[in-house]
């Protein structure tokens, strides 16, 4: 095989093979103690997690009954030869699992919990403590089972995403006939419906149809969304009200909502940098241990002669509190429930490393238009000069606007198509960024754009440079239509804060981020004008793409920093930032893909709840340390002072690693 990578929150494993077959891989890894299928064929009863959850819950039970009657036995002086018969089928039924993996991970040379639990058990019956040995594995099995338990717990926001979707779909046929066939067979062009109360089982636009869409798994919206022809509707999301007639736009396996899982699967197999060091820790840690266990022993009894027999328990003491369990799954449990939590909310963080980062956060640099603004500007001023009337004004601006994507194009589209304005032949579009456009309209090159375009023109404003200096002084946004040699007018276009970005910047300045900035390309009366309305001290005017690239690098240089766009024409600058946080995702392929962090919805109050996750994690990743780290080292202490022993030392490793998975779950409650 080629390369390797488990997933640990998801439970995958993907592996690049070349020469071994896929039935070779999952064999492998069943011969190593685990269960294992190719993803997407059915799994056995017997090995579905539930059956073996319950069958491992069976061997618990009948241990532990096992071990009581032996205990009950000893205490009532029995037969020594019963007691020794109950705490071994006691160690038997608890220990199947434990011994069968302590098996196959010595065949792969590999040292873990379960390799020590062994030899710890079978120390103890050899040095005649048949009822700590079965104590031993009797803990230990429950231990387990307690965090197989948590564990599938923290991995419930991937199955729960992925029961979302409807495993059919109503397609409707070119003669009006219905017929429902799965899924995934749904192709891009197919007409489907969707009644009241059913779930969407595609990614589509709406073509006939009236209805409020609750899309709250998608992007985390808590009110359902009014949805009618030309709307966009995503998988996963349900209708509650009318019948929806839907186009499908994307293929079941290239929706959205899959896309999500995708991301959220991927995100949780990237480590963080306190899990790396964690893993790099424990790669030398667990020899280590063995190495000291066994000088524990050879120490005093070859050296200063002391009993074989109480040195030698000693040593398996330290076998099991050493084992670095806790400590291991201390960060990854934490991770993976932040993470999860957040794409239940409607926000994808790509990874621990980013997620983290979060919590570090001291600077937050936001794009104006789209992000902390609505985007949906509005036309409020049109000065057309040389005899032009308004209605040619936004005609000539259309011809070349109707080509482009910007926020400031779509209003003047939506200013002529209010206008009924008929726009007239145009081609050979070119866009430059950060300044405008030009396209040929009726063989005339008529150009579009910022005052840059117009310096760089070299066309002289004329009269119209004083409405132009109101126009700016009001924070107004300038639209200039010119030929390559004189103007043709101004269009005054007008933009609003958002309404939660008030209350969003607040909140960000209320949690100690040291700089909050708005970057922009517009003039400096526009970005002021935003800025001051937010409450934002900072600001950045007359940007370039470049330009805002060396903000954002000149902020990292100062701290951790987040950059807050749209993810299609700020991805230079996001993917500068230690963070890029990308607004409004869903059903954008490049935000979803260029971001670090994307928000399903344009919701600027996720992003002080998402730094918030971020701290709360690094604070329960740093608790959980303590805890796994702590509770060793005084049972450590207790061991060689002669005060825990091998039933205490399994309660204590075993505890430790249920609280840290415990303490760790608490991430997938924090409320957004």
């Amino acid at each position: 095989m080629a390369e390797v990578q488990l997933n640990f929150g998801a439970g995958l494993i993907k592996a690049l093979h070349k020469n071994t077959s896929a039935e070779d891989i999952v064999r492998l890894i069943k011969a190593n103690g685990y269960d294992a299928r190719v993803q997407g064929e059915p799994l056995e009863e017997a090995s579905r997690p539930a059956g073996k959850l319950r069958t491992k819950t069976l061997l618990a039970v009948v241990s532990g009954l096992l071990l009581g009657a032996g205990l009950v036995s000893e205490w009532a002086w029995a037969d020594r030869g019963l007691q020794v018969y109950l705490f071994a089928a006691a160690m038997a039924t608890g220990g199947y699992y434990v011994y069968k993996t302590a098996i196959d991970s010595l065949r792969s040379l590999i040292l873990d919990m379960n390799v020590l639990m062994s030899i710890s058990s079978v120390g103890a019956v050899f040095l005649g403590q048949w009822s700590e040995g079965a104590t031993v594995v009797f803990l230990f099995s429950v231990g387990n089972l307690l965090q197989a338990y948590t564990i599938d717990k923290t991995r419930s926001s991937i199955k729960a995403m992925m029961q979302l979707a409807p495993k059919e779909a109503r397609v409707i046929a070119g003669d009006g006939g219905e017929s429902m066939i799965p899924a995934e067979k749904v192709s891009v062009g197919d007409t489907i419906l969707v009644k009241p109360g059913e779930s969407i089982p595609v990614d589509g636009t709406v073509i006939k149809g009236l209805s409020w869409v609750n899309q709250a798994s998608i992007t985390g919206e808590s009110k359902p969304v009014e949805k009618t022809e030309g709307e966009e509707v995503f998988a996963g999301s349900l209708n509650n009200e009318g019948s929806l007639y839907i186009r499908c736009t994307h293929l079941a396996t290239d929706s959205t909502l899959a896309k999500m899982i995708q991301l959220v699967e991927e995100a949780q197999a990237k480590k963080a940098p306190s899990q790396q060091f964690v893993d790099v820790f424990a790669r030398y840690y667990t020899p280590a241990v063995i190495i000291g266990s066994v000088l524990v022993v050879a120490v005093p009894v070859v050296l200063l002669g002391l009993p074989f027999a109480d040195w030698f328990y000693k040593a398996l003491v330290l076998l099991v509190i050493s084992c670095p369990c806790a400590l291991v799954i201390s960060t990854p449990v934490s991770i993976v429930s932040a993470i999860g939590n957040a794409a239940r909310n409607g926000v994808l963080i790509k990874g621990g490393v980013y997620l983290e980062a979060l919590g570090k956060v001291k600077n937050i640099a936001f794009d104006k238009t789209g992000t902390v603004t609505t985007g949906m500007m509005t036309v409020t001023d049109i000065y057309p000069v040389d005899n032009i009337d308004s209605d040619r004004l936004l005609q000539a601006a259309g011809a070349v606007e109707r080509f482009s994507e910007h926020p400031l194009a779509r209003s003047v589209m939506a200013e002529v198509s209010k206008r009924n304005i008929s726009l007239p032949e145009s081609d050979s579009f070119r866009s430059f960024p950060g300044k405008g456009a030009v396209c040929k309209v009726e063989g005339k090159e008529i150009y579009v754009g910022n005052k840059r375009l117009v310096a760089e023109l070299g066309i002289p404003l004329g009269e119209i440079a004083q409405v132009e200096a109101e126009l700016e002084k009001s924070g107004k946004t300038i639209v200039y239509m010119t030929t390559s040699r004189k103007l043709l007018g101004i269009l005054g276009i007008e933009d609003v804060p958002r309404n939660s970005a008030g209350e969003a910047v607040k909140q960000l300045q209320q949690l100690g981020i040291e700089k909050v900035v708005i970057l922009s390309g517009d003039n400096e009366a526009t970005a002021a004008n935003i800025a001051g309305r937010l409450g934002i001290k900072e600001y950045r005017s007359n940007l370039l793409p470049d330009d805002k690239v060396r903000e954002v690098e000149a902020l990292t240089r100062q701290g951790e920093t987040v950059m807050v766009g749209d993810g299609v024409n700020d991805a230079p600058a996001l993917a500068v930032a230690n963070v890029g946080i990308a607004m409004g995702a869903a059903g954008t392929d490049t935000a979803l893909d260029t971001a670090d962090v994307a928000l399903m919805n344009d919701e600027l109050m996720h992003i002080p709840a998402v730094i918030r996750l971020g701290r709360k994690a690094r604070a329960i990743i740093g608790q959980n340390v303590v805890i796994a780290v702590g509770l060793k080292l005084i049972f450590l202490v207790l061991t060689f002072v002669g005060i825990s022993n091998l039933w205490m030392a399994v309660f204590a490793d075993t505890g430790a690693s249920i609280l840290v998975t415990l303490n760790g779950m608490r991430l997938a409650r924090y409320k957004f």
